[in-house]
């Protein structure tokens, strides 16, 4: 047993939190609890979920280069996300049960929990997918993106089916390349505004009004990745689907091209200031369900290209939830909200009901935070493996201690915790790989 004492929750409340490290649960939650085992004081901390991060490219099997599901793991870990979504375009790409277990076989070096999900192509095989314990169906894309995977509508319609007869979510990437626009990819490759100006916000919204419509007639779970227009997020919500927001398209916007060049480059793309702000309102006032990372590496060497050649894609597994916490620190959301937003909805939306709460009962997957303890965000400090962050001298709120199902995978050295003798540093120490598919 572990005693977590005297912490914080999300909603305010100061508990006592006793974990059963046999079993990965928690075993009680309560204003005093007698200590058994172990003990942490958790005085002036707070104590959440974990974050369930449901949208990652681990780049396993195929480009290792990148990333692989170690260092995307550890990276995970310390940033406080104990449950990721693996996308399906690797290579070979998700879309069969052959690749599905070739991907399995990987993630058993993860340090957090996992779900892998199925791919859709001309190529798919549904039957093997199905037999395979995937967790949702998607990223389907509705227009070409790292991989190539792009699907016409009626294959889409068919996926979309499927997946409702299989009781399973489908994950869209909604875009429309009909609605891109030609005269923006005749602008200079130096002119890094003009990806922006390319694949347009118009192309996003008209994608999810259609990807909702072909979804309610199927009667279909519909969750919408990385909606990076208020226009796309009300479109998602008004059509009954659920929808989530990158931070990158949260905290950056087109005004931050001169600084990143095409390392700012990814899909959808970087949008005005404007409906950056009006995004970060709808994330605020509880209209998007859930902050997933599409956390997708690449090298230095790949991104140093012009805007039209270099791949589309930034890391941010390790440092979405602290950016949310400094924005909460600073009084721009509530800590309610980061808690919904990171653990309790994205658990709802994928069916993950042992996760997502600190509640008794329910998986020990927990992440202590000194909620004070800002520090910048550098690209160095950083365990992803490509090694730089679109967020480079931005503040974040880092958690001290990272728990899966009970066991420490990440220790700052903050806390004087039974692996720990204090002195925080931004490595840390981790644990040992303990991720398991989570429909499993």
């Amino acid at each position: 047993m572990l005693t977590v004492r005297n912490a914080t929750l999300a909603d305010g409340r100061q508990v006592d939190v006793r974990i059963d490290t046999s079993a990965g649960r928690i075993a009680g939650v309560g204003s005093t609890l007698t200590e058994s085992g172990d003990s942490i004081d958790a005085t002036g901390k707070l104590l959440l979920p974990g974050m369930i991060d449901a949208h990652v490219h681990f780049r396993q099997p195929g480009f290792s280069h990148k990333e692989t599901w170690e260092t995307g793991s550890k990276s995970a870990a310390a940033g406080g996300v104990t449950t990721v979504v693996d996308q399906p375009n690797t290579d070979p790409p998700t879309v069969d049960g052959e690749a599905f277990d070739r991907k399995a076989d990987l993630a058993n070096d993860s340090y957090v929990d996992y779900g892998i999900n199925g791919g859709v192509t001309e190529e798919w095989d549904p039957d093997e997918l199905f037999a395979r314990p995937v967790l949702a169906l998607g990223e389907v894309f509705l227009a070409d993106s790292t991989g190539d995977m792009g699907i016409e509508e009626d294959l889409f319609r068919e996926a979309v089916e499927r997946a409702t007869d299989e009781y399973r979510v489908v994950t869209v990437h909604a875009e429309d390349a009909d609605l891109f626009s030609e005269e923006a990819w005749d602008r200079d490759g130096d002119d890094y505004d003009a990806w922006s100006a390319y694949r347009t916000a118009e192309a996003e919204a008209a994608a999810v009004e259609r990807a909702v419509e072909i979804g309610a007639e199927a009667d279909a779970e519909i969750h919408v990745a990385h909606t990076s227009t208020p226009e796309g997020v009300d479109a998602a919500t008004t059509g009954g689907a659920t929808c989530e927001v990158t931070p990158h398209h949260l905290f950056l916007s087109r005004d931050d091209y001169d600084e990143l060049g095409t390392f700012g480059r990814m899909n959808p793309p970087l949008r005005s200031e404007d409906r950056r702000e009006a995004l970060f309102e709808r994330v605020a006032d509880g209209t998007v369900d859930v902050v997933a990372t599409d956390h997708a590496p690449h090298t230095r060497e790949e991104k140093d290209a012009s805007i039209w050649d270099a791949p589309s894609g930034v890391p941010g597994v390790e440092t979405a939830l602290p950016l949310l916490l400094e924005e909460a620190r600073k009084g721009n959301l509530s800590y309610e909200r980061v808690r919904d937003l990171t653990a309790a909805t994205p658990a709802d939306v994928f069916g993950l009901t042992r996760k997502g709460k600190v509640e008794q009962g329910l998986m020990a997957d927990l992440v202590l935070v000194d909620p004070d303890a800002s520090r910048e965000i550098r690209g160095e400090d950083l365990h992803s493996k490509c090694g730089w962050t679109p967020f480079e001298g931005m503040a974040g709120v880092f958690p001290e201690l990272t728990m899966v199902r009970g066991n420490v995978v990440y220790d700052s050295g903050a806390s004087e915790t039974p692996r720990s003798e204090g002195g925080a540093t931004a490595d840390g120490a981790f644990g040992d790989p303990v991720g398991r598919n989570v429909r499993e």
